[in-house]
């Protein structure tokens, strides 16, 4: 079946776009693999809806294909340049291959390479447009092929890539080809960015997510035109600043709306940042996540030529002096005393990937419910719609580059630092626009640490307007905006200093049993086991009253709480981890996150009265 649509604007471009909908096998080939905890949402997946939301929200066009949907797959050496001879089953993309959604399920295969096929059809199209394809994310070590040419390859498991494969097509049906190597490499001196995957995961790893493990989509665009937006809020100068990158210097036009009403136009070149004037500016926070709409056009002889949709925020993050002289983190110029959990982004049906876009969105309305204000995102990055709903539902994020697990003493090699850099650049530059994003967090607990100082200058280079937390909990090298300890079950913080505020990066970890919701019968976690949800309340009430009073007494700014669902074998989440049970009483919970601590409810399980 294909689908024509023909999209015009008020400057007279007209786009095209042919959608086929090419399946390599049949619908009812694939099935979720049996035996696994599942989420509520699995029963909406099938090939025909597999992640079919626009994978990229501030930078949209009206003309994309989506490649998600049954691919065929099989296996070859770990250093094999082609194809298996045959491919003779069907994997769900975008799930991991170990993911029971993927219809595969089956352990990692780290010294095995993983190859992808499916076929697709584009337009002829109108003369000189051009034909990108775009990987979310793929793990670990990717090549492209279409109609058996080489079209590029990338290295990284987490940041986003495209090729321009106009010149590798023909007309009717196409073949394209990915492999995908994910060797889980830790403890070595080449270890690899993974952040919690383990080939034999256990305590605090987690199962691994091989392969293409977020959208596959292409989009056709004109020779000439936008590839990356770069949007800078300046709060005091009330001011926001847009950089169209577009690969030429040509006319740029940018127009700002508030609901429909236009507030801001500039006018510039590519490559060259324009500045909006945003009189009285409404400000984006958590309790009020305001979001500006943005329209980009690139000019040619009067002309747009091309188009993208963005939205914006009025935001600052910074540091501060609380009435007592006390070093802290502000938000919009005033002091927010910072709550939130650890979020590893786990699913037990998907692995990395969420089931649907709606589980995706239901974690980060599920945190607001639960009265926090902050997410740490731990060992992980998001698809970029995870994103799009922190920016919109109004959440602070604290984003951590995913750990190499290798060498404390420091003997990592060149390539293995060089590419930590790469990746890291890569994920500055791709998430940089996220106005919920207030805080990079280069390492954590010393796992993979190296070149502390160089990192964290580097990072204040390409982003000044965030803060960096140099290492989360363990090895602090004083350098940075923030001091950060772990603290089981805590909470304990440091002392703010002149120059950097003091936060609670990890605490807590209240570890409770919920038969039935258990992905196995391992068990990890931080204290005893509870059997209660009473008890459980009154732990973590007790954990935030202590969390609260060394906020006022001390001065500290932030406490990240251990966690929000369980993950595999660890079961300190606030959350089962197929998300179906809340734990703790979440009225209680919201409460306690907000320095609130009203009497618990009698406690079920007591004696009711005298024997």
């Amino acid at each position: 079946m294909k689908l024509l649509f023909a999209l015009r604007n008020s400057g007279g471009l007209a786009f095209f776009l042919a959608l086929a909908i090419v399946a390599p096998a049949p619908a009812q080939t694939w099935k979720p693999v049996e035996g696994h905890l599942m989420t509520a949402w699995a029963a909406q997946v099938s090939p025909a809806n597999a992640l079919v939301e626009y994978p990229r929200p501030q930078m949209t066009r009206p003309q994309w294909q989506n490649l998600n949907g049954l691919w065929d797959y099989g296996l070859t050496a770990a250093d094999s340049t082609v194809p298996p001879a045959s491919f003779d089953a069907t994997i769900l993309v975008p799930f991991p291959y170990e993911s029971a959604l993927s219809g595969v399920g089956r352990p990692s295969v780290p010294n095995q390479r993983l190859w992808y096929r499916r076929s697709f059809t584009v337009p002829a199209g109108e003369p000189g447009r051009r034909v990108l394809l775009h990987f979310g994310a793929v793990n670990w070590d990717s090549t492209v092929l279409v109609n058996g040419q080489p079209v590029g390859a990338h290295r990284g498991g987490y940041d986003g890539f495209d090729f321009d494969v106009t010149d590798s097509l023909r007309a009717g049906a196409n073949e394209l080809v990915v492999s995908a190597w994910n060797p889980v490499r830790s403890d070595v001196a080449d270890a690899q960015v993974l952040g919690k995957q383990r080939v034999k995961p256990g305590g605090i790893f987690y199962t691994a997510a091989s392969g293409i493990w977020q959208t596959v989509w292409l989009e056709t665009v004109p020779v000439r035109h936008i590839s990356a937006l770069k949007i800078t809020p300046d709060v005091d100068h009330q001011t926001l600043g847009l950089t169209v990158e577009a690969g030429a210097s040509t006319e740029v036009e940018v127009t700002a709306t508030d609901a429909g009403k236009v507030v801001a136009r500039a006018h510039g070149t590519a490559g060259v940042e324009m500045t909006l004037a945003l009189a009285n500016p409404h400000l984006w926070s958590p309790a009020d996540p305001h979001l500006y709409d943005l329209t980009v056009e690139l000019i040619q002889n009067g002309q747009p030529v091309d188009r993208v949709g963005s939205y914006a925020a009025m935001r600052k993050i910074s540091l501060g002096k609380d009435s007592q002289g006390r070093t802290r983190i502000f938000l919009n110029n005033q002091f927010l005393f910072q709550t939130g959990p650890l979020d590893q982004g786990y699913w037990p049906d998907g692995i990395y990937t969420a089931p649907t876009d709606e589980a995706l969105r239901s974690d980060i309305e599920m945190t607001k419910k639960l009265g926090f204000n902050t997410i740490r995102k731990h060992a992980k990055v998001e698809p970029a719609r995870w994103y799009y709903w922190t920016d919109k539902l109004g959440v602070l994020v604290w984003q951590d580059m995913p750990q190499m697990f290798a060498a404390r003493d420091g003997t990592l090699s060149a390539t293995a630092t060089q590419q930590f850099e790469t990746e890291w650049r890569h994920l500055l530059a791709e998430f940089y626009n996220s106005p919920s994003i207030v805080v990079w967090t280069t390492f954590n607990e010393g796992w993979g640490q190296h070149d502390t100082e160089k990192i964290v200058a580097l990072t204040k280079e390409l982003d000044p307007t965030r803060l960096v937390n140099n290492a989360s909990g363990w090895t602090d090298k004083k350098v940075g905006d923030l001091y950060d300890v772990h603290a089981y079950p805590g909470p304990g913080t440091p002392q703010p200093e002149e120059k950097r505020a003091a936060v609670n990066g990890e605490f807590g970890g209240v570890t409770m049993n919920v038969p039935g919701h258990r992905w196995n019968q391992s068990t990890f976690g931080y204290g005893s086991v509870l059997d209660s949800s009473w008890q459980a309340t009154q732990h973590y009430q007790n954990l935030l009253k202590a969390a609260h009073h060394l906020g006022e007494d001390l001065g500290v700014s932030a406490f990240i709480y251990t966690q929000l669902t369980d993950v595999e074998q660890e079961i300190n989440g606030l959350l089962t981890y197929d998300r179906a049970v809340v734990k703790l009483d979440p009225t209680i919970v919201a409460a306690a996150n907000r320095g609130e601590f009203p009497p618990l409810p009698p406690n079920p399980a007591a004696p009711s009265g005298p024997p």
